[in-house]
């Protein structure tokens, strides 16, 4: 009889823990489901049917799919530029953060002032600061130019050369690299300074100390660093989008068809092929195509980085 009437008051409190649980999880739930399942779900269905946004999606099988990997001519050099971006652009932004984190960290006066000066073109809102650095970089009337030919170097074309597009680019994402300083400065500062003491008595020197001390302690947020700059390198849209108009002499106005690339779709990307298939020749399947590809790209990438035998951290015994 005992045991009869405890099961049922068990299951109840069982049940009631369930609920608060879900309770709790219920805003991530509800977010994950309308901002990441549902979108991700409609895609692939798009991506098998003929849809132009105004008429009733049609079944066409594997056909967006083909029509994508072997036969839209673009997609190609977009792929590679994106890849590209990702490895280059990734690998110096974080290269770059940490040596500004090691220099600030190291200064004893005015490192205040440096923090300011590193960290404000990281404000900059995107599209103006692209607007400012084509100017800068401007190969007729830009003050970069003019500087290194008065120095008696012929400076390159930037944004109007295939060659130096995307490294003007980069050095676009570097000159914002405020927000990385940060993030490696706070991990810095947060290695315990005995063990730097302890390694200066073993004798070891200035590479010593950041081989066996610094690094292993900030591993992980390089490993964050690079994972999430893997994610925002794959979506690299306006920057990209922005200096190629610019650079062209195009007005962007209303009702103009922006096709991204210039010069030579040397800085088209995944996410303006996907703008542009989608939105301004309206062929919704193929860009959901783009979509899932660039997806899965992103995802094997980003779990290839996670993996600690093939990542940054150390692999545990």
């Amino acid at each position: 009889m005992a045991t009869t009437t405890i099961a049922p008051a068990l299951r109840r409190k069982h049940r009631r823990a369930r609920l608060r649980t879900l309770g709790f999880l219920s805003p991530w739930l509800i977010g994950f489901s309308v901002f990441f399942a549902y979108p991700l779900i409609a895609t692939v269905y798009f991506s098998f049917m003929h849809y132009n946004q105004i008429q009733e999606p049609s079944f066409v099988g594997l056909r967006n799919w083909k029509y994508v990997l072997t036969q839209m001519p673009l997609f190609g050099p977009a792929l590679w530029n994106t890849l590209w971006l990702v490895v280059v652009m990734v690998a110096l932004r974080v290269v770059f953060g940490l040596g500004i984190g090691l220099l600030i960290t190291k200064i004893k006066s005015g490192a205040g002032f440096f923090r300011t000066a590193f960290y404000l073109p990281y404000l900059a809102p995107p599209v103006a600061a692209t607007v400012a650095f084509v100017f800068l970089l401007n190969p007729g009337t830009g003050p970069v130019n003019e500087i290194l030919g008065a120095i008696g170097i012929d400076g390159p074309s930037w944004f109007n050369d295939p060659n130096w597009a995307k490294p003007s680019l980069v050095m676009l994402s570097l000159w914002g690299i405020g927000d990385l300083m940060v993030i490696f400065m706070a991990a810095l500062l947060d290695v315990p300074k005995e063990q730097y003491e302890a390694a200066e008595l073993d004798g070891a020197g200035a590479w010593g100390k950041f081989r066996y001390v610094t690094w292993p302690s900030i591993t992980p947020i390089v490993l964050f660093a690079v994972v999430t700059g893997v994610v925002q390198t794959m979506q690299y849209y306006t920057q990209a989008l922005v200096a190629g108009k610019l650079a062209s002499g195009v007005t962007i106005g209303p009702g103009s068809v922006i096709q991204p690339g210039y010069p030579d779709h040397s800085t088209l990307t995944v996410p303006q092929l996907v703008y542009s298939i989608g939105f301004q020749n309206f062929n919704t399947g193929a860009a959901c195509v783009l979509s899932l590809v660039l997806f899965v790209i992103a995802m094997a990438v980003t779990t290839l980085l996670m993996r600690k035998r093939a990542g940054l951290l150390p692999a545990e015994d």
